[in-house]
């Protein structure tokens, strides 16, 4: 864990007062959407806990908020793990006094093969990864929310959801629509506490989570030809960039989605409707 630092003079934008005072706890917080999200809820004033493995890259967003004059904590965790989970969320929540926005965030492709040619092993990975990891991060934070309330929120995918020509992408997308599923039944169960859960589906966006795809061979065997009439996103004819998810995030952490819950939310450009 790293050592704070002072900050520099913070945002004073319109945008800086939606979390003033707040705390959020980001997973997969050094690059992409992550990285993205960290960001702008600092500039809109919240404290963020970054947490991922050890990487340069999440070094380097924690220094950028703590140039904003805001307070950054990285914590090395792989969100798969219950015992590493529990104490990062834990000492997170005992270094600023309270959790009140949680992005569940962090995840990865994985293996891409044909059912048959799928590894349990590469299976549990992703699985591990992307569900079970959304589990725990959530899991360990509602202790730390129960008692004045926040916003949940959960990376899932158009891919399970919408759309299902990723081919040989099963075990990803059989995860991202779990974590809908999973963010409609905590939305249910945490209402009373006053804790929101959303879950947010994205298209094609500029991150690096290509970087833990491993294509197999075997998919040529499995194919099918998708053809689009004018390319495959029609708003803006190529993919989104990952500030335009932090947005849709900033959004569901503020209270201007107060009596939003239980809802997933498709950030695509219109891709999932060719």
């Amino acid at each position: 864990m790293t050592q704070r630092v002072e900050g520099e003079r913070g945002d004073q934008s319109i945008e800086g007062l939606l979390l003033a005072g707040r705390t959020a706890l980001i997973t997969g917080a050094g690059s992409g959407i992550g990285r993205a999200a960290a960001l702008k809820l600092a500039r809109a004033g919240a404290n963020i806990c970054l947490l991922d493995l050890i990487d340069e890259r999440t070094e380097d967003v924690e220094k950028e908020i703590r140039r904003m004059g805001r307070e950054a904590e990285f914590y090395d965790v792989d969100v798969s793990d219950p015992g590493r989970m529990e104490r990062a969320i834990r000492a997170a929540a005992e270094r600023f006094g309270s959790l009140d926005v949680i992005f569940a965030n962090a995840g990865i492709n994985g293996t891409l093969a044909p059912i048959e040619d799928l590894t349990p092993e590469a299976w549990d990975q992703t699985l591990g990864i992307n569900l079970r990891g959304t589990f725990l991060t959530v899991k360990n934070a509602i202790p730390h929310m129960k008692g004045s309330g926040g916003s949940i929120i959960i990376t899932s995918s158009i891919n399970g959801n919408r759309t299902f020509s990723g081919f040989g992408m099963a075990a990803y997308s059989s995860s991202k629509a779990g974590q809908v599923a999973f963010a409609k039944m905590a939305a249910l169960e945490l209402a009373r506490y006053r804790i929101r859960v959303n879950a947010i589906c994205p298209g094609g966006i500029e991150t690096n989570i290509g970087e833990s795809t491993k294509s197999t061979k075997q998919l040529d065997k499995i194919r099918i030809p998708v053809e689009y009439p004018e390319g495959s996103q029609p708003l803006e004819h190529k993919s989104g960039r990952p500030e335009q998810v932090a947005d849709l995030v900033l959004f569901l952490a503020s209270e201007q989605s107060s009596h939003i819950t239980g809802t997933e939310i498709y950030i695509d450009g219109a891709e999932t409707l060719l």
